[in-house]
């Protein structure tokens, strides 16, 4: 493996060239995500390696006082790099970065540090962000790009909130997965069409995807429901929870999990909200404001449909999120997840799915904070309230978390019988 280190850039003659790997997290929207690229003239693919090799690479590489998060996006891409499937000299790595105070800002650094060490410091790295952090000659976010990808978080909410609401209770198992790729294929005909990403097209589309999920045949059984929050990458990646919504289906549970459109509608939201707490130019938020009012729309056309439906459980609007929580923390509380992760669990709480199993990194100072230090308050508030915080860590075994969660889940059971 070459030990040669340069400016890391990927330029805009490397579109061509070189093959960029992506970190998975969110399964199917991710699947979307790749196929718009792959529109766009960039070869893409999204990691799939796990297994303990991945978290060995990532701690040779990674300090392991780094967050798990850090550790395992990290340890997968230098994993793959060494499995002899690529071509090391033709690839490039994307990864996405938030901006905020959390570590997962250093993101890009940390992997750059990991590449030299690795031996593969000429690896370029392509960073996804909506702030200038940096400059990637080659892969330049365009407006039409923007859109089709924002549709596509969209649309993959809606596809994760519907499928896990009727995928426990299908007659004819694997129907609802199958739903799901045919959704996944159809918007991504639709975006190379130029077509289906639209405000009025997502609508529509939302209350098609709604009918159809509607009618697979499904059993009429109590099952237990649980809620996943946490720190957004261990909320939503198989690699990190250790496969959290498959043990949970395995233990016939019902599972809801917020979707990413909430999370990126606070991170949009906060800066503006900063402006609001401590002062500042309103000129500047102005550009931010209209994205937020942006995806907005499209919250508000996705709880329409399911409630205009009424099949389903809705999610609630970020504005009610923002507005619930007021009581339990501040709105300046938004480091990390901040106020959002306490709010996902009172929201989860209203709506019938109490048992919570919130998902953190360990050492994750602000989701201890906002998940694990509002426990308390939310049971007081709320004494259905059923909620186990799970550390996820190098050094913790899957066994310890999975046991930690069955207690939880006997509670369920307890209660669910009551009810019944």
């Amino acid at each position: 493996m070459s030990d040669r280190v340069n400016t890391n850039v990927f330029t805009k003659e490397m579109k061509e060239t070189h093959t960029l790997l992506f970190p998975n997290m969110l399964t199917t929207h991710f699947m979307i995500l790749r196929n718009i690229l792959q529109s766009y003239g960039f070869k893409i693919e999204v990691l799939q390696n796990d297994g303990p090799q991945v978290v060995e690479e990532g701690l040779r590489y990674v300090h392991n006082d780094t967050c798990y998060p850090a550790l395992l996006t990290i340890g997968q891409m230098i994993d793959a790099l060494k499995s002899g499937k690529y071509d090391v000299e033709h690839v490039a790595l994307l990864m996405s970065q938030t901006g905020g105070g959390c570590r997962a800002s250093n993101y890009a650094y940390l992997l750059r540090k990991a590449l030299r060490d690795a031996g593969l410091g000429h690896v370029p790295v392509v960073t996804i962000n909506l702030s200038t952090l940096e400059n990637n000659p080659g892969f330049r976010l365009t407006i039409p790009m923007l859109r089709r990808m924002l549709a596509a978080l969209a649309y993959g909410d809606m596809l994760m909130l519907l499928s896990n609401q009727v995928r426990p209770y299908e007659v004819h198992p694997g129907q609802t997965d199958a739903l799901v790729r045919s959704w996944v294929e159809r918007t991504s005909g639709w975006f190379d069409a130029n077509t289906g990403f639209s405000l009025k097209q997502v609508g529509k589309h939302y209350r098609e995807m709604v009918h159809e999920f509607g009618s697979i045949e499904q059993k009429d059984v109590p099952k237990v429901k649980v809620g996943i929050v946490g720190e957004i990458y261990a909320k939503y990646s198989p690699l990190a929870n250790n496969g959290l919504e498959k043990f949970l289906a395995g233990e016939g549970c019902e599972v809801m999990v917020p979707g990413i459109m909430q999370f990126l509608l606070y991170a949009i939201d906060m800066p503006m909200e900063d402006t609001h707490l401590y002062g500042g130019s309103k000129f500047s938020q102005q550009a931010t404001h209209v994205m937020f009012s942006y995806l907005t729309r499209f919250e508000t056309e996705l709880i329409s449909a399911v409630q205009e439906d009424g099949t389903f459980t809705a999610p609630s609007s970020y504005a009610h999120l923002k507005e619930m929580v007021t009581s339990f923390i501040g709105n300046g509380c938004k480091m990390g997840e901040g106020w959002l992760l306490t709010a996902e669990m009172i929201e989860l709480t209203e709506s019938g799915y109490g048992n919570i199993v919130c998902a953190q990194p360990f050492g994750c100072l602000p989701n201890h904070i906002v998940g694990k230090g509002m426990m308390s308050a939310i049971r007081k508030a709320y004494p259905q309230a059923n909620i186990v915080a799970i550390d996820y860590d190098p050094g913790a075994t899957k066994v310890n978390q999975e046991n930690r969660i069955k207690l939880m889940l006997s509670i369920a059971r307890e209660n669910l019988e009551k009810e019944k």
